[in-house]
């Protein structure tokens, strides 16, 4: 009997042991099929961006957000060619949002919603050459940042993914920012600026915009920029916004004559701006007649005035 007891035992644990393996496997093969069931298997899609709302533009690489249902994190997609390619993606419902992704100034933040996925710019400096800028009234509480480079962008608001084969998603860019184009002709004694002592901003535009949402916000920034002299008597810029906050606009020429006196002329240009806003074109011009800088006092040299002492004059702009 006391061989037979350690045998029993054995016999009783090899039992257990297959009890428990079939038990495993049958749970095992229980739960395959069950996340099989639940599974959304991933599909080939083309993806193609149709360029006709902006023709001739041919980015070096575009960027695909596509956003869940559920609300989780987007899968992103890099496109080397401006006109798509394909993606492997589960299949489901999605939102959609694209951009062209070889600017250098735009940031993003708040991507994991559709909603919120926001373009902005960092911050910027105000200054003409090693000088401090004063701020223009109305405008000291706007961050100064700087502007956009090129933005096109587009949404879609439902797309389903299915299983089967030979599926397309198009998606139409366009112009997301706006381009200001700057000419004052006719400015005396444009030739007594010191040497790259002028430069200019622009105050109460949009601080970034809801891609997503194609939206701007409407927090007001100052955007500073380049201004360039023919040297004789015009004054011309170019840049980029997202777009204007509010109705009025002000626009700022910052110069220092060879005398070293600082001046700001401020034009209010929220006028001519609503009134090209309507059109639906991209494009801002402003043009400005007459601007009278002073002769210096002494040429090239004497009184140098302090730091933080700038001189500010409104133009008035002829309706």
């Amino acid at each position: 009997m006391n061989n037979i007891k350690p045998y029993m035992k054995m016999n009783n644990y090899i039992l257990q042991v297959l009890i428990l393996f079939t038990s495993c496997m049958q749970f095992a093969s229980c739960e395959h099929k069950d996340l099989c069931y639940e599974h959304s298997h991933a599909v080939k899609v083309k993806v193609f961006f149709d360029w006709s709302k902006a023709p001739g533009v041919t980015p070096e690489t575009m960027r695909l957000y596509m956003f869940t249902q559920d609300g989780n994190r987007p899968e992103l997609y890099e496109f080397t060619d401006y006109r798509g390619g394909y993606i492997n993606i589960p299949a489901g419902r999605y939102k959609a949002l694209c951009i062209n992704s070889d600017t250098e100034s735009i940031l993003y933040r708040n991507i994991e919603r559709f909603g919120s996925f926001e373009a902005y710019t960092p911050d910027a400096i105000l200054s003409v050459r090693s000088f401090r800028i004063s701020r223009v009234k109305g405008s000291s509480e706007e961050h100064v940042v700087n502007a956009p480079d090129i933005l096109y962008s587009d949404r879609l608001d439902d797309i389903t993914v299915e299983l089967k084969e030979d599926q397309m998603i198009t998606m139409f860019p366009e112009l997301s920012v706006y381009r200001y184009h700057v000419k004052i002709k006719n400015v005396a004694n444009l030739k007594y600026i010191s040497q790259d002592g002028i430069s200019g901003a622009i105050t109460s535009m949009s601080g970034s915009f809801l891609v997503g949402l194609n939206e701007l916000t409407n927090v007001p920034v100052t955007i500073p920029f380049e201004v360039n002299s023919d040297g004789v008597s015009v004054l011309k810029t170019d840049f980029l916004v997202f777009g204007s906050v509010g109705s009025s606009q002000q626009l700022v020429v910052y110069v220092i004559m060879t005398d070293g006196s600082k001046l700001s002329y401020t034009f209010d240009v929220g006028g001519i701006i609503k009134s090209q806003l309507n059109s639906g074109n991209r494009d801002i011009y402003i043009e400005l007649d007459g601007l009278r800088l002073p002769k210096p006092i002494v040429n090239g040299g004497g009184f140098h005035p302090a730091v933080d002492d700038w001189e500010n004059i409104e133009i008035d702009i002829p309706m």
